[in-house]
């Protein structure tokens, strides 16, 4: 699956049992929306919200937002079901929660293949358990659905008694692991949620620094954080300039025959014209879709 080329600058998590809020997220503009069936809502809720996630897709209207489908663990009493609902759903991707082990996201593929998915239908994986994180490396190479690995920091923190931090120092191992994982195979990977909704300094510096280590984009629990990660994780102005030069360049030393690419005065090798291509192809698909 292609991973790059779609901008997931801004994930938020939306509860599936709250209808206005799903309707609410046809105006947003977070690049994609996860509809929450597993930690947002309560085991009574559990069967409603399902429903009321489908009749919101069927309904549409949320134009180029990716949408995914967060369903509960398939050893749960609702996981089977809501696979099986996501399959038919029109949904983009379902989001399997606290995956251990590369068997857990072929079970979880084999039931949305036997209700009928579309070959289209991606499946992302939380990544936020000692052990997932242990296997990132399997379950990153699971299957060719896969498309995208998500942080949840917040459970890691949980189980493995640590404290959030500002620097995050208890979980950089973790966070470049997943992200070693996720590129080894070709996958996007998502950062974690910042909890303080209050403390906008701190969040800024998080989703800077979830850039910095090469994450696409943040998950996110308030839509009032949407506009600074669309912000953080949007190539800058000078970054684009740069790129589109590097490519010209390349472009024009191909057409003379010449193996060697210099910019001012930088030799480029053919990482740097990849590189370069990945932020055009990043600002070519934001663009469209901000028109």
């Amino acid at each position: 699956m292609t991973t790059n080329a779609r901008p997931r600058r801004s994930v938020l998590y939306m509860p599936g049992s709250n209808a206005r809020a799903l309707d609410k997220g046809r105006g947003l503009p977070a690049d994609v929306l996860i509809m929450d069936l597993e930690d947002a809502v309560a085991p009574g809720a559990k069967v409603e919200a399902r429903d009321l996630i489908l009749e919101a897709l069927e309904a549409g209207g949320y134009g180029h937002r990716e949408i995914v489908i967060r369903v509960n663990g398939l050893d749960s009493p609702w996981g089977h079901d809501d696979l099986v609902m996501a399959a038919r759903a029109n949904a983009d991707a379902v989001l399997l929660p606290k995956v251990e082990s590369a068997d857990m996201v072929r079970r979880a593929e084999s039931i949305l293949k036997a209700a009928g998915a579309p070959d289209s239908l991606a499946i992302w994986c939380m990544m936020e358990t000692p052990r997932g994180i242990l296997h990132a490396e399997e379950i990153a190479d699971a299957s060719s659905r896969l498309a995208v690995l998500v942080m949840g920091t917040s459970d890691l923190a949980k189980d493995l008694h640590c404290a959030h931090t500002e620097m995050r120092l208890p979980m950089l191992h973790i966070l470049s692991t997943c992200v070693l994982a996720a590129r080894a195979a070709g996958l996007a990977i998502l950062d974690g949620v910042h909890l303080d909704l209050n403390d906008d300094d701190g969040y800024r510096k998080a989703c800077r620094a979830g850039l910095e280590m090469g994450f696409d984009g943040k998950t996110l629990i308030h839509p009032k954080t949407i506009e600074v990660a669309n912000e953080v994780f949007a190539p800058s102005e000078e970054d684009v300039a740069w790129a589109r030069k590097i490519i010209a360049a390349y472009h024009d030393a191909v057409a003379q025959g010449s193996a060697v690419v210099l910019v001012d005065g930088k030799l480029i090798e053919n990482l740097h014209v990849e590189g370069a291509e990945r932020i055009v192809r990043l600002v070519e698909a934001i663009e469209a879709r901000d028109m």
